[in-house]
């Protein structure tokens, strides 16, 4: 005998619950991005350019994390995606971190190019567009904040934000320098500085998509724990085939198979481990298989 709760189908991801923030996050940084590429074209500053690029994979990321939201709540009309579209915000994620890299090496390879060429960037410029961009980066924290806890998704869009503030920060400090010192390699320090902050923040983005993709353990929970709690579970004798990963954030799934004594209940079991799953463990979804003691060899997976 098997059971079940309800299909992830059903339900709404982290990411959804916060996609108006998304949306506003969004606007504001797809409107400075614009501002910013001008003025960094315009002042010839590479602080600018490498933060206007790091807020161009900001725009895409949010765009493609909108999508994402988006198409999670979509009905399947083919009836093959029998766990809906909820990896379409993991993919954003994964997105997320391809542009932080490349922003990452194109600013690294421009910086270097730049070593000795004496190029004077307009420091009025960056101090300004600088403090006009860490107030919209503020903004966007404050808004991403609270997700960012839940949600994968929005968490990639949270460190892209923050990412971005440290890059206004940035530029603020290259345009002071450059201003009071008169010396224009600042500039390209600072940007350098910028692509190898971007790049950290986008590996350890990576490592978490990764995780997810390769149907992890969910973070902050552990297998031995799960195993432990359905073994005390009445009438349980052992527990065995556990699996447990996360579909996308804030969606965790679960299978595993119980054995009890020949006599038991076994309606009454599966209400007992379901109630341990989402109670202990924030567990929703899942399938759980009862087998007797001595009804014989277990007919699942070999795996």
């Amino acid at each position: 005998m098997s059971g079940h709760s309800h299909s992830p189908s059903h339900g709404v991801s982290a990411a959804g619950r916060h996609r108006w923030r998304l949306a506003v996050t969004f606007g504001l940084t797809g409107t400075f991005f614009v501002v910013e590429l001008v003025a960094g074209l315009l002042s010839r500053s590479l602080a600018l350019i490498s933060d206007a690029g790091h807020m161009a994979a900001d725009v895409v990321t949010l765009g493609a994390a909108l999508v994402a939201t988006r198409l999670a709540t979509m009905p399947d009309a083919t009836g093959r995606r029998t766990y809906g579209r909820y990896r379409a915000e993991v993919f954003a994620s994964g997105l997320a971190v391809l542009l932080m890299l490349g922003v990452a090496l194109f600013v690294g390879i421009e910086a270097v190019h730049r070593f000795g060429e004496g190029v004077e960037p307009a420091s009025g410029v960056m101090l300004l567009v600088g403090l006009v961009g860490l107030a919209i980066n503020a903004v966007g924290i404050l808004l991403l904040r609270g997700g960012a806890t839940e949600s994968l998704n929005v968490k990639g869009a949270y460190l892209e934000v923050l990412a971005d503030a440290v890059g206004s920060i940035g530029v603020i400090v290259a345009g002071f320098l450059v201003l009071a010192t008169g010396q224009p390699l600042w500039d390209t320090v600072i940007a350098l500085a910028i692509a190898l902050f971007v790049a950290v923040r986008a590996l350890l983005l990576g490592r978490e998509v990764l995780s997810v993709l390769a149907q992890d353990a969910p973070a902050g929970v552990e297998p031995e724990e799960i195993l432990c709690a359905l073994g005390e579970v009445e009438d349980v004798v052992d527990v065995h085939d556990l699996h447990v990963w996360q579909l996308t954030s804030g969606m965790d799934v679960a299978t595993a198979h119980l054995v009890t004594a020949h006599d038991t209940a076994n309606a009454a079991v599966l209400t007992s481990a379901g109630a341990v799953l989402r109670e202990r463990f924030n567990i929703e979804h899942a399938t759980l298989q009862v087998e007797p003691a001595d009804g014989g060899a277990c007919h699942g997976t070999n795996w």
